[in-house]
């Protein structure tokens, strides 16, 4: 089975499991309970709280969380229109080392004191020409499955990060983004962060999503413009944790991206700083 396929078949068992787990209820059982008269032949026993205990035991032991959001977000890297896009969120880890969420699988490599090793194996939706109307003649980017690294060096309530990923398909790109992300509780129900991050993109990356090729420029009408690799972008992003009770929690996150070097010179930017904004509710098993 391909990464992607194995991937779709682990978030629908997930879900169907978190849904059967919340919504299943032991009442079902009781209507056959009745006389001939319609008059109940005696009084049904009280809910039995430990019929899913195992079901729920397991989700927990697996950190689950579900949930729904939805993100404001611009049409594509460098629009300057932004569309609302609702999601679904399934989040577990196995074994404490293996975790499956939207982004992908990230599997613990290697772990010592501070430093920690990730690879993972997660996917770039790539881009469509239809998704605003200043990609018009720009043609689709195909999507792509992507595998890389992450070494994080975590200090107090601060972590330091390095990631690389390689798109297999699509555009065919690398990205390298180095950062600083810091999480700090202020209390029992609420935690903020903040994260600070420089992300260069190679060749393949840059000529798929900023270059303008000559058979581009014919359909859409744009010059001609060649973006080679460097700095693609800085990004900001502050977030709230809030936890409402122990099981279920409420998320939000503003992020704002600036567009440089190439990125920003291209034709199809029509706006270099990206403002992107994040609300989420989910439950936690």
């Amino acid at each position: 089975m391909s990464a992607s396929n194995k991937l779709t078949a682990d978030r629908s068992r997930l879900l169907s499991i978190a849904v059967a787990s919340l919504f299943l209820s032991p009442f079902a059982v009781q209507a056959a309970d009745f006389t001939s008269d319609g008059q109940t032949a005696q009084e049904p026993p009280p809910p039995d709280p430990e019929r899913f205990g195992p079901v729920r035991q397991t989700l927990h032991d697996w950190h689950v969380v579900i949930g729904a959001g939805a993100s404001f977000n611009p049409k594509y890297e460098g629009s300057d229109e932004f569309e609302v896009s609702p999601f679904p969120f399934v989040s577990a880890e196995f074994f404490d080392r293996i975790t499956i969420d939207p982004t992908g699988i990230d599997i613990k490599a290697f772990e010592k004191d501070a430093f920690r090793l990730d690879v993972n194996v997660g996917y770039d939706m790539g881009r469509d020409e239809d998704d605003a109307d200043a990609l018009r003649g720009m043609g689709d980017i195909d999507f792509g499955v992507t595998v890389g690294g992450k070494a994080t060096y975590t200090f107090g309530p601060a972590s330091f990060f390095v990631s690389v990923d390689k798109t297999i398909g699509g555009s065919d790109g690398l990205l390298a983004t180095a950062g600083a992300a810091i999480s700090q509780p202020l209390s029992e129900h609420l935690i903020l962060g903040a994260e600070a991050s420089a992300t260069f993109a190679d060749d393949n990356y840059m000529e798929a999503y900023f270059g303008v090729d000559a058979a581009q420029s014919a359909r859409s009408g744009y010059a001609q413009y060649k973006a080679g690799a460097g700095i693609k972008s800085v990004d900001l992003s502050a977030s709230a944790t809030y936890l409402i009770n122990e099981n279920w929690v409420v998320r939000g996150e503003q992020g704002v991206g600036f567009l440089v070097g190439d990125a920003a010179d291209s034709p199809i930017v029509k706006e270099k700083v990206q403002s992107k904004t994040m609300l989420m509710l989910g439950y936690r098993f």
